[in-house]
């Protein structure tokens, strides 16, 4: 082969990655997602029903598992050399088309949401069998992971013939089956950068907080009163303080376990749990919350309706849980004051059919203080010395298991 040749091999072949930073494309990448999100949202909003927050939830996971995928695949090559950038374009507008087909992805757009989303995971299976072509057991886990995709999609494109009930139970059993084949056939063969894997995540909760203020946004459309005024502030509080109950330790304790677990199938486990898995409930609890921050908003003075209520206040305990369940796995430990205060979010959707949802904003974010405030003076001195030597998004050291 000549010089020329060889040059011409190596632009269009992947380059594994080098370094732990999240490089610009991936941030690129992610504001097709912000649109997904969105739009799972409005799905949400626009049928404020049972079936409506399900069938939202459930479009929302699969999405999620799509992202998680190319979060995988970016640990293991670079986005932005060779022809890899060239398909991530091609992965982003397909993840667009399938964005755009969310709101009617029950009824009119379903086949186009199906084939839109088989589209963005087709592209996500190529390069990982482009990047593990000298890796025999990344390209086992690679295979198995194909399979299991085909099968999904194959069920995402037959369910999109099908109504109601039929469709949801058959996207639902495709979405089992998808994300269920990594945990069925292990983990040995998969590779990660653990600081890049763990900054992703990070960023991905900034995504879904920051559609919670889009939803704020969307909510005041009814004019500007006192009433919308002080429940958007009310509101953005509440943001910041999921924003504060994952970023200041949390964020930091999990980066920590994840570079100190052995290279190989333990850290990849951990990885595929805390991550892939139980941030799902973190994503989903910032969404529902959104659903219910916008209804609030839109009317601050009136008490809420049943489904509103959940996704205001389900929504926060839906991310308290996911919480404890990512200490649990990480820490093996049980977060006693997040679980509570999830089981007291669950105790006032009742009460947020009485009172105003002004009242429940503030309720809700005063109970929250309560928890940031005797988290923080409990992590005492240790909290300053963890922030200080590692940072948000720094690896290693000895961050506190207290979160």
């Amino acid at each position: 082969m000549t010089t020329q040749e060889a040059s011409g091999a190596r632009r269009l072949s992947p380059v594994m990655r080098e370094g732990e930073r999240v490089k610009p494309l991936e941030l690129f990448f992610d504001l097709v997602f912000v649109l997904a999100i969105t739009q799972c949202t409005a799905l949400m909003v626009d049928h404020p029903t049972w079936d409506g927050l399900g069938e939202g939830m459930l479009v929302l996971a699969l999405l999620w598992w799509a992202w998680t995928g190319y979060a995988w695949l970016t640990s293991v090559i670079d986005p932005e050399e060779g022809a890899v950038r060239i398909a991530f374009f091609a992965a982003m507008a397909a993840l667009l088309i399938a964005a755009l087909t969310v709101p009617e992805a029950f009824s009119d757009r379903a086949l186009e949401f199906a084939l839109a989303y088989g589209a963005v995971r087709a592209g996500h299976i190529a390069l990982f069998m482009l990047a593990s072509r000298d890796e025999p057991d990344l390209r086992h886990s690679v295979s198995g992971l194909a399979a299991g995709t085909a099968i999904g999609v194959g069920l995402l494109i037959g369910g999109s013939f099908l109504d109601g009930a039929g469709q949801a139970s058959l996207w639902g059993l495709a979405l089992l089956l998808d994300m269920g084949e990594p945990y069925v056939f292990g983990a040995e063969g998969w590779k990660l950068v653990p600081g890049h894997f763990a900054e992703r995540h990070g960023l991905i909760i900034i995504v879904a907080l920051g559609e919670s203020v889009v939803a704020l946004g969307v909510g005041a459309d009814v004019g500007l009163t006192v009433g919308v005024a002080a429940a958007a502030v009310l509101g953005i509080v509440l943001v910041c303080e999921l924003w504060w109950i994952y970023f200041d330790i949390v964020s930091i304790a999990n980066v920590r376990r994840l570079v100190r677990a052995p290279e190989g199938r333990e850290r990849n486990e951990l990885a595929r749990d805390v991550y892939s898995y139980l941030h799902y409930p973190l994503v989903a609890g910032i969404v529902l919350a959104a659903v219910g921050l916008h209804e609030a908003l839109a009317h601050a003075d009136d008490p809420l309706h049943d489904v509103p209520a959940f996704a205001l206040l389900g929504g926060v305990a839906v991310y308290l849980l996911g919480h404890v369940a990512v200490r649990l796995r990480g820490a093996h430990t049980l977060s006693r004051r997040r679980l509570l205060m999830a089981l007291v979010m669950f105790a006032l959707i009742p009460a947020a059919l009485e009172l105003p949802a002004l009242a429940m904003l503030g309720i809700a974010g005063a109970l929250l203080c309560g928890l940031i405030v005797y988290e923080t003076r409990s992590y005492g001195e240790g909290r300053t010395q963890v922030r200080r030597e590692f940072g948000v998004q720094a690896a290693g050291g000895g961050a506190p298991d207290r979160n």
